[in-house]
């Protein structure tokens, strides 16, 4: 053989085993060039052989430039669910297969759900969720190995499921490989590859499949530990801005409670807390006492009623608070108000400090704030309370040094008058007012607030008294009874004595208007203004003993009263006429619009009832005076 055939021969084999030509070229150049056929068929098989293994040598350098480049993408994770997807393409690509998907293990169910596939046409095989123990799926997770059927529908080594059998039928899958995601020993899930013709799995592909499955198993351990990673960050982020929001509840706490306590070392009211607490919460504050009137708001400029007509709501959310010393916050959008703490000082009961509503969202630090506000304003209350107490003290002894009837009382009376700002030579008149009993405390703060420039008030001799100057004393009293009726003290009862020209007169008209308050309780007179001077003559008869007036009035008329009773008549109607008429028949009958006969068949009906000298001047003054205290004693009107 030459040289050149030689060569012929050489580059010929390098086609076939390269795939450029094919065995039936080389053999037919092996014949022309007249090699015998034992040389022919060595040299075929060899190259037949050199060609299988090139073949193989550059699907394992793609594999393995596969594995790298998914190495790579491992390397720069960053798109998880997008990296996943990659992965199951390549592995679908590599193993030649139909169908490829990848299975995540639920670790609270152990069930394991389709998450990435490539190849499947149904939707019911891309939604697949296997039940634990169920189906191949189930067999490779809990082997921990590669597992492969030629026919899944022969498959009987587990337990089958209706659901898995028919997304399997509907999406044609015949045989199926799947290969466990581990990571230190825990089961992540499971990559299937999978064909629609009955396939043998070689161990080659078993071992592409389970390393691409390693790579998987990189990914999920990523995706897990960077799922961890985010939590930890997110928990850390929501503990700093639950400490920084915290931190910045207890500044804006400590400043409020800061200015609470200088507002009381500064001698500030309830205003200044209102103010202080609205600013800090950003909703509108109203401090009230125990019965509901305001004491302060911070609603300024606002028109705020004098007393509170607050729901039957806000009043249990206030007796919860008092029974639990915390804040009571009230559920119910129709209320003006939010949250409700009670003023209290151990079993003493003040009032309390009302919120509405606002944007901030109060948390417990906010509520202890609150809490705080009513504890100061239960100390000024108390700090008001004592001065409050000292000042009535005080003005209940100059009172009672005033009308006392010992002028050794009245000793350095007016120094101390002026310690109060009252002005002892000024005091010239004296208002007595009747209230109900439980009424008292009310009235005396109502008549207190009104007379408290220039005047004195305090009860004395079980009596509510005011010691003022008054031009006008009736219209003083007047206004001073509508005051009392505006603030809910009712019936009130106030006489007025006649004004007096020195402090050393007041004793005196303060005695004259008992007696007349004794006169009119005897009476029943309990809801009008009265002067003293239109019950003097009474005041004169019955002043030491008021109770004898009954007495008294039915001795003289009481026949008549009976029986106008007995028989339906008006006689002391016509009495009484008489008497206002100056004992005239004639103008009795103008007065009533009668005949003068009938009034004179009536007065002689009356003779028949009292005698015959009932017209003689003592018996006439007696009976004048009775049938006038009858009048005053069944009177509606709101004067004498």
């Amino acid at each position: 053989m030459t040289t050149l055939d030689l060569s012929r021969v050489i580059s010929r084999i390098a086609d076939a085993v390269s795939g450029v030509s094919d065995d039936g070229d080389l053999s037919a150049l092996l014949a022309e060039l007249e090699i015998d056929d034992r040389t022919r068929t060595y040299i075929l098989d060899r190259a037949r052989s050199t060609r299988e293994e090139l073949t193989r040598l550059r699907r394992r350098e793609y594999e393995l430039g596969a594995l790298f480049a998914t190495a790579r993408d491992l390397a720069e994770v960053r798109d998880i669910d997008g990296l996943l997807e990659r992965l199951v393409s390549r592995a679908h690509d590599m193993m030649g297969s139909d169908v490829t998907y990848l299975s995540e293990f639920d670790s609270e169910t152990a069930d394991l759900h389709v998450r990435k596939t490539n190849g499947s046409v149904t939707p019911q095989f891309r939604r697949l969720r296997v039940p634990a123990g169920t189906g191949l799926a189930s067999r490779v997770a809990e082997s921990r190995s590669a597992q492969w059927v030629r026919r899944y529908s022969e498959y009987d080594e587990g337990t089958h499921d209706t659901d898995i059998d028919d997304a399997v039928s509907l999406e044609g899958i015949v045989s199926i490989l799947g290969v466990p995601m581990l990571s230190e020993g825990q089961v992540l899930g499971v990559l299937f590859s999978a064909t629609r013709q009955e396939h043998v799995f070689a161990p080659e592909q078993i071992a592409l499949l389970s390393a691409l499955a390693d790579h998987a198993s990189i990914v999920l351990q990523s995706a897990n530990t960077l799922a961890r990673l985010r939590a930890s960050e997110d928990d850390a982020r929501s503990a700093l801005r639950r400490l920084t929001d915290h931190v910045a509840v207890r500044d804006r706490s400590n400043t409020v409670h800061q200015e609470l306590v200088q507002a009381v070392l500064v001698g500030g009211g309830f205003t200044e807390v209102t103010t202080t607490l609205a600013k800090a919460l950003g909703r509108y504050v109203t401090i009230v006492d125990a019965d509901m009137r305001v004491l302060a708001s911070s609603e300024a400029g606002v028109h705020i009623p004098a007393t509170l007509s607050t729901p039957s709501i806000v009043r249990l959310a206030i007796d919860r608070s008092r029974a639990t010393g915390h804040c009571s916050y009230i559920e119910s959008d129709g209320s003006d108000f939010q949250v409700v703490a009670a003023v209290t000082a151990g079993e003493l009961f003040f009032g309390a400090v009302l919120l509405s509503t606002g944007d901030l969202e109060l948390g417990p630090v906010d509520d202890r704030t609150i809490e705080r506000a009513a504890q100061v304003a239960a100390l000024l209350t108390l700090q008001q309370n004592a001065v409050d107490d000292s000042d009535r003290r005080a003005r209940h002894e100059l009172i009672a040094d005033a009308l006392d009837p010992s002028a050794g009382r009245r000793r350095d009376f007016d120094r101390r008058a002026r310690a109060h700002h009252v002005d002892a030579a000024t005091l010239d008149t004296v208002l007595l007012f009747v209230v109900p009993l439980q009424s008292r405390s009310i009235a005396t703060s109502l008549i207190t607030t009104r007379f408290r420039e220039g005047g004195l008030v305090s009860t004395y001799s079980d009596a509510l008294v005011a010691l003022i100057h008054s031009s006008a004393p009736a219209e003083a009293a007047a206004d001073a009874r509508q005051s009392l009726l505006a603030g809910g003290v009712s019936p009130v009862l106030v006489i007025v004595p006649p004004r007096a020209d020195s402090v050393e007169r007041l004793s005196a008209r303060f005695e004259v208007a008992q007696r007349t308050a004794r006169l009119l309780e005897a009476l029943g007179i309990d809801d009008r203004v009265v002067t003293t001077e239109a019950f003097l003559p009474y005041i004169a008869m019955f002043g030491s003993q008021p109770e004898a007036v009954h007495t008294f009035i039915d001795h003289i008329i009481g026949p008549v009263i009976s029986y106008d009773q007995a028989h339906g008549t008006d006689l002391l109607v016509t009495l009484r006429a008489f008497v206002r008429s100056d004992s005239s028949p004639t103008k009795t009958a103008r007065a009533l619009n009668y005949h003068t006969n009938t009034i004179l068949q009536r007065l002689d009906r009356v003779r028949l009832i009292l005698g015959d000298n009932w017209r003689d001047d003592e018996s006439l003054f007696r009976i004048s005076t009775a049938v006038r205290l009858e009048a005053l004693r069944v009177s509606t009107s709101p004067h004498p």
